[in-house]
């Protein structure tokens, strides 16, 4: 039996699953806790939107930060000069980060590979700069702290740390119901297309730059919102945070590792690179400088040397070695 395309055993998983995630702040309690679940629900999405551009399509980005900056300026600038709520804000970045899409996308899709790559990283660290300068506009470097109105969900802010963990667990769900979409649509089938071989995708007539525009809309759509949501979390802005070439590295490093152009690859390669790097750090805190980076480091070599499709490849070959040893059972 299946429903929307899905069978009832997976149904049930997603169920349960989603019973899990609803129910974990009420288990667990410690903020601590809850502010790593946050970061990971946060990542997922932003990998998630990557993963629509880099993953499917096969365009190497390195410059979404310039997205999730836009997303993150516009909420708090319609915020603290014109009191507009951020929920309202959010969907504004989103529309921002569309438009500026379209330049951007134009000029940058011009290049292919490691060139295709530079451009995008460039992109954001023009942008980055030009809100350094923007002093009176965007407050420049010092940047700003968001004004703390105590427990005032209209404005996006609340006393408690959970209620962050349902925002960020909805944006999560709202990623994977479009990442979902897409796959199972004539976009998605264009994307793997033009991701495998651009030039033939073209010889049967696949329109490669519509489809790689009007993807690119949708993610940087994705992170803009991802953007708010995370300046509204720490109640700070400033161009280095906004537009962190770090934003984009971890985007794609989380794509990778968890399996590019899989709707669950971001997730998992997220749990697996968030909760080893918190670990880390609750461990060894600051004696240890760059461990980070370097188990980063061998994460990404690991995976690249064993298993380039990422995790969620080596899951998939598992299930299919089940399949074949038990029939009747799969």
């Amino acid at each position: 039996m299946t429903i929307l395309g899905l069978r009832t055993q997976t149904l049930v998983w997603l169920a349960a699953g989603a019973i899990v995630l609803i129910a974990l702040p009420l288990v667990v309690k410690t903020s601590f806790a809850i502010d790593i679940f946050i970061r990971i629900l946060l990542f997922s999405f932003i990998g998630i939107a990557w993963n629509l551009m880099g993953g499917y399509a096969k365009q190497l980005s390195l410059g979404h930060a310039a997205y999730f900056g836009l997303g993150a300026y516009t909420s708090t600038i319609l915020q603290i000069n014109f009191g507009i709520s951020p929920w309202i804000g959010m969907v504004a970045g989103g529309v921002v980060a569309m438009l500026a899409s379209l330049p951007i996308g134009w000029l940058c899709f011009r290049l292919r590979g490691p060139y295709f790559t530079i451009a995008t990283i460039a992109t954001a660290q023009a942008l980055m700069l030009i809100f350094l300068k923007f002093r009176d506009f965007a407050w420049g470097a010092e940047g700003t702290t968001i004004p703390n109105l105590g427990n005032a969900p209209l404005m996006m802010q609340f006393e408690a740390k959970a209620a962050y963990y349902y925002v960020a667990l909805g944006l999560l769900a709202l990623g994977l119901l479009i990442t979902w979409l897409i796959e199972r649509s004539w976009m998605g089938y264009y994307l793997v297309a033009i991701g495998e071989d651009e030039d033939a995708a073209e010889a049967i007539g696949v329109n490669a730059p519509k489809i790689k525009r009007d993807i690119y809309m949708i993610s940087s759509f994705l992170t803009a919102m991802a953007g708010t949501f995370y300046t509204q979390y720490i109640y700070f802005i400033d161009p280095a945070t906004a537009f962190s070439f770090s934003i984009s590295i971890e985007a794609a490093l989380v794509s990778i590792v968890g399996g590019i152009g899989t709707l669950w690859g971001p997730v998992v390669g997220t749990v697996l690179l968030e909760t080893t790097s918190t670990l880390l750090q609750s461990w060894l805190g600051g004696s240890v400088g760059g461990i980070q980076l370097t188990v980063y480091s061998l994460i990404l070599m690991a995976v690249i040397l064993w298993r380039p499709t990422g995790l969620m490849g080596v899951a998939t070959e598992a299930y299919h070695r089940y399949v074949r040893r038990h029939p009747a059972r799969a």
